[in-house]
C-alpha cells in the first residue's frame, strides 16, 4: 500500500505553508484563488485526501455527502452522479450514494444517512408527498434538489429542475412541423415529476399544433428497453395510424425502434422516434436516434458546486434555483437515412 500523503508534502511541493494548504483545502479565506487552485491542483496530483476524521473532531463534520436517486442503474442518474463525484472529490467529501426504487427504500436512505451524520445532501426526484418530503428535508442542514417538487422555499435548500416541459414541446413541435398528425408518447412512471411534466408538454404542443390529444395514443411503462418495446407494440397493433413516438428516455426508444422492426414498420419513413437523455447509446442504434440532450454530468457537478458552497457557508456563485433547457439533437430516426448524424455529448460517453 502505497504511504499517505500529508499536508506537509503537498505545502513543500507548493512552496507555501501548513496553514495555507490547510486555508486551501478548507476553503477558508486568507488567500487568493489563483493560490488556492494551484494547491489544489497540486494536492491532487498528490493523491492527497484530507483525514476526515481528525478534521471531524475539529470542525464537527464527517466530511461525506449523501446521494440518493431512484434508479441506481439509470444511465442518466449514472451521468448525474459521475459529475457529483469528480467535485466531491477535489473538494475532499467521499459520496454515500443509495438506491431509492420505491417509497419505504426513499425514506430508508434519507433515514441512513441522518443517522450517519452526512455534512449534506443531494437528492434526485422523490416519491414522496409534499409533507413527507419536507419533514425528512428537516433533518439535513443542506440540500440540493434535483428534479424533485417542492412547493415551498426552505433555508439550506436548492433546485436544479430540467424544463421537461419545454423539451417535450420541441420534440412534439418537430413532429408536427414535419407532418405527423398521429403522434404518440411512451411515458415513464407517473410517480417521476419529469413524467408528468413531459406529458404536460406534449398535450401542449399538440394543441399549438392544433392536434388533438388522444389518451390511448399514451402508454406508460418501466424506463428500460423492454418496457419500450412492450409499450410501442402495444400502441402500433391498436393504432396502426400512429406515425412518430416521443419516449420519455433513449432506453424506451431503443425499445420502441426494436418494436419497429419486429412490426415491419421502418424508421423512419413509416414512424419517427424521438427519446430523450442523449446517451452513448442513440450513436450504436440503427437508425441514430433522434433525442433531447441534458448535460448531465455538468447538471451534477453543478449540484455539488452549490452543496459546497451552503456547507461553507459562503456567498452562492450560482443561482439557488436553477431551470436547465433541453437541446433538440436531430439523428436519422427523424430523417431519412442519407442525412448526416450528431453525435452524442463527448461529456456524456
Amino acid at each position: 500500500m502505497s504511504k499517505r500523503v500529508t499536508i506537509a508534502e503537498v505545502a513543500e511541493a507548493a512552496g507555501v505553508s501548513m496553514m495555507t494548504v490547510s486555508r486551501a483545502i478548507n476553503n477558508k479565506g486568507g488567500i487568493g484563488e489563483d493560490t488556492r487552485q494551484r494547491i489544489l491542483q497540486i494536492a491532487q496530483e498528490m493523491g492527497y485526501r484530507p483525514n476526515n476524521l481528525a478534521r471531524g473532531m475539529v470542525t464537527q463534520r464527517t466530511g461525506t455527502i449523501g446521494l440518493v436517486v431512484p434508479d441506481i442503474g439509470s444511465p442518466f442518474f449514472a451521468q448525474i452522479a459521475k459529475g457529483i463525484e469528480n467535485v466531491a472529490y477535489v473538494n475532499g467529501y467521499n459520496v454515500f450514494l443509495m438506491d431509492a426504487e420505491n417509497v419505504d427504500r426513499e425514506i430508508a436512505a434519507l433515514n441512513s444517512l441522518w443517522e450517519n451524520r452526512v455534512d449534506g445532501l443531494i437528492l434526485c426526484t422523490s416519491r414522496l408527498d409534499q409533507e413527507q418530503l419536507k419533514l425528512r428535508l428537516e433533518r439535513f442542514s443542506f440540500t440540493v434538489l434535483i428534479n424533485c417538487l417542492l412547493e415551498t422555499d426552505m433555508a439550506g435548500v436548492c433546485k436544479i429542475n430540467v424544463d421537461d416541459e419545454n423539451g417535450a414541446r420541441q420534440a412534439v413541435d418537430n413532429l408536427a412541423s414535419a407532418g405527423h398528425t398521429h403522434i404518440a408518447f411512451i411515458a415513464g412512471p407517473d410517480y417521476l415529476l419529469s413524467s408528468q411534466q413531459r406529458l404536460v408538454g406534449y398535450r401542449s404542443s399538440l394543441s399549438t399544433h392544433q392536434l388533438p390529444f388522444r389518451e390511448e395514443f399514451i402508454r406508460q411503462c418501466t424506463p428500460d428497453t423492454d418496457g419500450g418495446y412492450a409499450a410501442a407494440v402495444a400502441l402500433l397493433n391498436k393504432h396502426p395510424e400512429i406515425t412518430a413516438i416521443f419516449a420519455f428516455n433513449d432506453l424506451i426508444a431503443a425499445g420502441a425502434l426494436r418494436a419497429c422492426a419486429d412490426l415491419n414498420r421502418h424508421v423512419p419513413n413509416d414512424v419517427a422516434i424521438i427519446g430523450w437523455d442523449d446517451s452513448s447509446l442513440t450513436s450504436l442504434l440503427t437508425p441514430t436516434l433522434s433525442t433531447l440532450r441534458i448535460a448531465k454530468r455538468e447538471l451534477g457537478a453543478t449540484a455539488m458546486r452549490i452543496l459546497n458552497q451552503l456547507m461553507n457557508g459562503e456567498q452562492l456563485v450560482e443561482d439557488c434555483h436553477q431551470i436547465i433547457k433541453p437541446e433538440l439533437v436531430l439523428r436519422q430516426s427523424t430523417a431519412v437515412p442519407s442525412f448526416s448524424t450528431s453525435k452524442p455529448n463527448p461529456k456524456d460517453i
